[in-house]
C-alpha cells in the first residue's frame, strides 16, 4: 500500500511536469514517512501509569519502606478520621438538652440525656453529673480529669503520623545517597567520566527523594486536619466544662 502511493505520487508529478526531480522525491519521502507514523502510533502513558514506571524505576528496598510509610500513614489517619467525625457532637443542643432535663428531671434525667449521646462532651458532662451531689470543686475535679482522659483517647496513634511524615523523606534522602555512591563507585571503575555510565543510577537514586517528598506531603495534609479536628473537639469540651458548671451551680440554688 505504501508503494503504491508513493507511485502515484511520483506519475502525477512526472505527468504533470510541474515539479523537478528533487521534488519528486521529497514527495516520495514525506508520504512514505506520513503511512510509516499512521501505521505506528506512539501510546502515550496515563498519569498511573507513569507513576508506576517510576516506582519500579526507583529500585524494590527503598520504595518498599516508603510505600509502607505511606499505606501505614494513610491506615492510622483514616481511623483516625472516622474516629473523630464519630465524637463530633452538637454541643449546643446537647447543653440545651441537658439543662432542660436538670429543670424537668433533676441530675438523673439529665444523666440520661449523656448516656444516649456519643462523644467525649457527653462523657464529660456525665462525669461532672455523676458529682452533683458532692460539692461543686469535686464535680469541676472529675471533669478536668476525665477530660484529660478523653484528650488522650482523641490524640491516640496521632504521633505515628508525624513520624511516618519524618521518616519517609529521610528515606528517600538516604536512597539517593547511596545511588549516588554506587554512580562514583562506576565512575571510578570505569575510569572514564562518561555521562551514559552515571545518568541511570542518579535518576534512580533521585527517584526515591521524590517519593519521599511525595508521601510526606499527602501524610501533612491528613495530619494537619487532625489536628484542626482535634483542637476544635477539645475546645468544645473546655467551652461545655464551663457551662456545665454554671449549669449545676444554678441547679443547686
Amino acid at each position: 500500500m505504501k508503494r503504491l502511493f508513493s507511485i502515484l505520487a511520483i506519475v502525477g508529478m512526472m505527468a504533470f511536469g510541474t515539479v523537478n526531480a528533487n521534488a519528486v522525491n521529497t514527495a516520495t519521502t514525506a508520504v512514505t514517512t506520513t503511512f510509516q507514523a499512521d501505521d505506528a502510533p506512539e501510546e502515550e502513558l496515563t498519569f498511573t501509569q507513569k507513576v508506576k514506571e517510576r516506582f519500579i524505576e526507583g529500585g524494590p528496598f527503598f520504595m518498599g519502606i516508603v510505600l509502607l510509610c505511606l499505606i501505614l500513614g494513610l491506615a492510622i489517619a483514616i481511623e483516625r478520621i472516622i474516629y473523630l467525625n464519630l465524637a463530633t457532637t452538637n454541643t449546643k443542643k446537647l447543653t440545651q438538652n441537658v439543662e432542660d432535663a436538670l429543670q424537668s428531671g433533676g441530675v438523673e434525667a439529665a444523666k440520661e440525656v449523656c448516656r444516649n449521646t456519643k462523644g467525649p462532651v457527653a462523657s464529660i458532662f456525665y462525669q461532672g453529673l455523676d458529682r452533683a451531689d458532692e460539692d461543686i470543686d469535686a464535680a469541676e475535679k472529675a471533669v478536668v480529669a476525665y477530660g484529660g482522659v478523653q484528650m488522650g483517647q482523641l490524640e491516640k496513634n496521632v504521633s505515628w503520623i508525624s513520624l511516618f511524615i519524618a521518616l519517609a523523606p529521610m528515606l528517600g534522602f538516604m536512597g539517593t545517597v547511596l545511588g549516588m555512591i554506587d554512580a562514583f563507585d562506576k565512575i571510578e571503575a570505569a575510569g572514564d567520566m562518561n555521562p551514559s555510565l552515571v545518568a541511570g543510577g542518579i535518576k534512580v537514586a533521585l527517584l526515591t527523594t521524590v517519593f519521599g517528598l511525595i508521601v510526606a506531603i499527602i501524610l501533612q495534609i491528613f495530619y494537619n486536619y487532625i489536628i484542626a479536628k482535634i483542637d476544635s473537639i477539645v475546645n468544645d469540651m473546655e467551652d461545655a466544662s464551663i457551662t456545665l458548671m454554671d449549669l449545676l451551680v444554678r441547679h443547686k440554688k
